[in-house]
């Protein structure tokens, strides 16, 4: 699909979002298939239960000790240093979880320290990133953001390539219930091609996205 036409189609869902309805039920068979995604304006930023993973970006906000709070990236070893606290662990925990242990660790220097931390730019750990392989114009491990669905891991990847069998797709994903792989059937053609948005579905964190080529 040309870069243009592919632009035209993403407006196209845009403006059509309000008039998404109907779902169908998932199940554990590449046969089953996924509800279809709400558009409620995806956001940039990654949701609350975020891990913080090395190399992201972070603010960290001291109220009214601006002083104390800095922007860090976090570093291979999964540390950050900040004002009067050096090597700090940040990888794996939330945002939340994170401010948190700032805090401990300022109480010894100031009396009840208010502390935020926001993550900036952020590449996520293995089990928060969208991988997409197989027939698309560039596989890709991706970083997962709060109400990500499939048109925008296609987006993100260029959308399929030549001779992709887009409506064979499947979706991997890790059931935490059952402690198992779940596979679901995705249809990339429908979604991308003839823009049908019921196609469009929820993306998870930790989400594998197969492509296969057509036979012929």
């Amino acid at each position: 699909m040309k870069r243009a036409g592919f632009s035209r189609l993403v407006m196209g869902l845009a403006a059509s979002a309000t008039m998404l309805a109907g779902c169908s039920g998932g199940g554990p068979s590449t046969n089953a298939q996924l509800p279809p995604a709400s558009f409620v304006g995806t956001q940039e930023a990654p949701g609350e239960e975020y891990i913080i993973g090395p190399l992201d970006e972070l603010t960290i906000f001291v109220w009214r000790n601006p002083e104390l709070g800095s922007k860090v990236q976090v570093r291979p070893d999964g540390r950050i240093t900040t004002p009067l606290i050096a090597d700090m662990p940040a990888v794996g925990k939330t945002p939340k979880m994170l401010s948190e242990d700032i805090k401990l660790a300022l109480s010894n220097y100031i009396q009840n320290p208010l502390v935020s931390v926001i993550v900036n730019n952020f590449s996520g750990t293995y089990s928060q990133q969208i991988r997409i392989v197989g027939a698309t114009e560039k596989p890709a491990s991706l970083p997962y953001r709060a109400n990500m669905t499939l048109l925008d891991a296609m987006i993100a990847v260029g959308g399929l390539s030549e001779y992709a069998a887009g409506n064979r797709a499947r979706l991997v994903r890790y059931d935490k219930t059952s402690g198992k792989q779940k596979e679901y059937k995705v249809r990339i053609n429908d979604l991308i091609k003839q823009g049908d948005i019921k196609a469009n579905v929820q993306l998870s964190p930790g989400d594998v996205i197969i492509i296969p080529e057509s036979m012929f």
